[in-house]
């Protein structure tokens, strides 16, 4: 390789050649500028150079005063990320292949833990939950990468995100309001933007709501230091009852391929860069392959009690559809989602050999399938948390399904072996230095070096691909600037608008515009919350609630606590909180037992059910048989139902407004005949939802799913297959199908209607 000469890293200005080179102090590390060839973010403290070659700039990551191929950005990702991986410890390689669990940054410095994580342990991969604000998160990267810089190899961290831009479902506040003239809400503050759920966006049936969104959204994550996105997830919901349903783009895989084409390609591109990558991409990890929504009663796979996928239809191949036709053929250059996430189902019965274990675990699913059917070349990483320790069927540990009895780096061994490349949710690099001693064993030390080390160069190549071992430093005023930013804001609002679903509206009751001698007087009664169990069995206590603020709602329309004075009652409920499919153990039943996931507010039995389930078995079950047949489920908020009775009631003739904070389809009969108008949304403010009853806004989405006729049709519906429920019917004839809406005119029937409605 050619000499390279080692640049003073306080130059002013040097001009290589047409390459001009300028130096700009950032807080606590220093970016150099070439006017042909990317900035270069340094940190004085890391005592990484600057290293001169041909007129441009390039850093000395492994401080050799060498230029190697893996600190030249000119060569292909793929060389350098080769290049990098062949001079990598074993415990470095080990440990670029975990992430790490949820990290809460409430402050800037890097913590013990964290620091453990990156110096012992290897790790490169953080997964960032809760920030407390765009300040801490923007000064904590620069942080984390200047000591990341200083190593001996200088590899930086990819930094990652659950999905963070949602309200909570019943926000009172949001900071764009269209009353305001585009101003901010004085009395609203905007950590991030806000937009509807994944469903909802389904909702809006619009894919160029999905490319702002992933536009705008992944500006704010590189503002934060966030290089990769776990989403989109793309499962198609064919059970109805799957907790994680609101976290889908339907149950339709057209639209699920649709919005995952448009979601990974506006996440993943840097506008004008020759390879589609750069400084504004974020890398997308689609999940969960290949479709985790077809689990037995709708059970939930964090569970012993969900873990198994079955597909009574023959349609395995349906959840293949929005990975292999979406996220993995996108129009831009980029080509496909750079990670793939398996779910902790086991795909029942669908492995030739007879094997039933676990997709992160599972050769057939992720080798021959994804791997050297569908070409997918790119990162594999684990859900979090499926090569842990097991318990009992009911407890929230490890989740390694079908593999249960094996050690812990027994089960590393067998994810490496399914050709998996990374552990999700897994902090401890012993157990993986372990499982490649055992790959030794097995298989030579020879293929033992090359397996890990082609996992290592794949995990890299993400890396490189966002620009961050060039410059991983972010400006923290910027950061600040963008994030939450009144741009931003405003297009998530007005996403959050046209995903709201008007089912009903009889007699033309909605909107109730105030006029100038007029104003409306509304009534909202007060909810009552039961004390529950949450899903992770997590005891919650009771508790009256207004779901809109009284001071919100008095900023729309006059309010008042007598239903006798109101024009209209507005009253909002959530969907049915079914639990999750089992009685814990009590004295009736002593190991615990199945039970059905109800999607209606009222005590529902299951005699429709199968006698004998289609999949079962654990090692800590005395029967294979999962059935729920002749069970009983009540709902926790059942009490959501008789509120919406008692107001029909207590309003007399007047209009009832029901809104349904929706989670997952519900059985409308209960409600609908004692509603005027009827609207539900997924993820969206309150702010959204009184727009549209005012008529500052039109009601605009369209049903991403079903509604069930009762639950006997969705006891009768195959978990794997799509759009196969009766669907309700209400008082105005109205059919609540897979793309039904309406606005104020009537039932929508626009171009995208045209496009993704099913005919019978």
């Amino acid at each position: 390789m050619k000499k390279s000469i080692v640049l003073p890293f306080l130059l002013l200005a040097v001009a290589c050649g047409r390459n001009v080179i300028t130096t700009e102090d950032g807080d606590g590390y220093r970016i150099v500028h070439q006017s042909q060839g990317p900035d270069l973010g340094v940190s004085p403290e890391s005592g990484v150079m600057l290293l001169q070659a041909d007129g441009f700039a390039f850093k000395d990551l492994n401080k050799n005063q060498v230029l190697d191929p893996y600190e030249d950005w000119r060569l292909p990702v793929r060389e350098r990320a080769k290049d990098l991986a062949g001079r990598m410890s074993l415990e470095e390689i080990c440990g670029l292949m975990l992430y790490s669990s949820a990290l809460t940054l409430k402050e800037a410095e890097i913590t013990d833990d964290q620091l453990k994580m990156l110096e012992t342990d290897h790790i490169r991969h953080m997964l960032i939950a809760g920030v407390k604000d765009a300040r801490t998160a923007a000064l904590w990267n620069n942080r984390v990468q200047a000591w990341c810089e200083a190593t001996a190899l200088g590899i930086p961290t990819n930094n990652s995100s659950d999905p963070r831009n949602y309200t909570n479902g019943t926000a009172n506040i949001n900071n764009y309001k269209p009353e305001l003239d585009g101003e901010f809400n004085p009395d609203a503050g905007s950590d991030i933007s806000k937009w509807p759920r994944e469903m909802g966006m389904a909702a809006t049936f619009d894919l160029d709501v999905v490319r702002q969104h992933g536009e705008m959204v992944s500006a704010e994550y590189r503002a934060l230091g966030i290089t990769t996105a776990l989403s989109p997830q793309v499962d198609i919901a064919t059970d109805p009852r799957w907790r994680r349903f609101y976290g889908t783009f339907s149950e339709d895989p057209t639209l699920c391929r649709d919005i995952a084409r448009v979601y990974c390609y506006a996440f993943q591109t840097t506008p004008g860069s020759p390879t589609g990558w750069g400084m504004q991409s974020v890398n997308c990890m689609v999940k969960h392959w290949p479709g985790g929504g077809s689990g037995e009663g709708g059970r939930d796979a964090h569970f012993g009690i969900g873990k198994y996928a079955v597909y009574p239809g023959g349609n395995f191949a349906l959840g293949l559809i929005p990975f292999v036709e979406g996220a993995f053929a996108l129009p831009g250059k980029t080509r496909r989602a750079s990670a793939v996430m398996p779910y902790y189902t086991i795909s029942y019965g669908q492995d030739p050999s007879g094997v039933n274990v676990a997709n992160g675990f599972s050769h057939y699913i992720i080798q021959d399938l994804l791997r050297d059917k569908y070409r997918y070349d790119a990162v594999v990483c684990t859900d979090w948390g499926i090569v842990g320790e097991y318990e009992k069927v009911y407890k929230h540990k490890g989740k390694p399904w079908g593999v249960e009895t094996l050690s812990l780096p027994e089960k590393r061994l067998k994810c490496f072996e399914a050709g998996v490349d990374q552990l999700g949710g897994v902090k401890d690099n012993e157990n993986s230095i372990a499982a490649y001693h055992l790959w030794e064993e097995k298989y030579g030390a020879e293929s033992a070096r090359e397996r890990f080390e082609l996992s290592a160069a794949r995990l890299l190549v993400n890396i490189f691909n966002v620009g961050v071992f060039e410059n991983p430093y972010v400006n923290v005023d910027q950061s600040v600037e963008i994030v939450g930013c009144k741009e931003y804001t405003k297009a998530g609002y007005e996403a959050q608008l046209k995903s709201v679903i008007l089912l009903k509206n009889a007699g033309g009751v909605l909107p109730k515009v105030n006029g100038p001698e007029r104003r409306w007087k509304v009534y909202e009664p007060l909810r009552h919350v039961p004390a529950e169990l949450t899903h992770w069995q997590k005891p919650t206590p009771a508790y009256d609630e207004y779901p809109i603020s009284q001071s919100l709602l008095g900023s729309y329309f006059d309010v008042t606590d007598r239903p006798e004075e109101a024009d209209f009652a507005l009253v909002s409920i959530k969907s049915p909180v079914g639990h999750w499919g089992y009685i814990l153990p009590d004295k009736q039943y002593p190991d615990g037992h199945y039970q059905p996931i109800s999607l209606q507010w009222g005590p529902y039995t299951a005699d429709k059910a199968r006698a004998v389930s289609l999949a079962g078995g654990d090692p800590t079950e005395s029967s294979a048989n999962r059935s729920y047949k002749g069970f009983t489920e009540t709902s926790s908020n059942e009490s959501d139902m008789e509120l919406v009775r008692n107001t029909r009631s207590l309003m007399g003739d007047k209009p009832v407004i029901v809104y349904v904070a929706t989670e997952r389809p519900f059985v409308p009969a209960e409600i609908e005949p004692y509603a005027d108008a009827l609207l539900m949304g997924f993820g969206v403010s309150n702010n959204a939802i009184l727009d549209l009853v005012s008529g500052a806004a039109e009601p605009y989405g369209l049903l991403p799913c079903q509604m069930p006729a009762d639950m006997d049709t969705v006891e009768e519906q195959g978990e794997d297959t799509p759009h196969d429920m009766r669907c309700y019917v209400d008082s105005e004839g109205h059919c609540y199908d897979f793309a039904f809406g309406l606005n104020w005119k009537g039932v929508i029937r626009d171009a995208r209607v045209k496009k993704y409605a099913k005919t019978k």
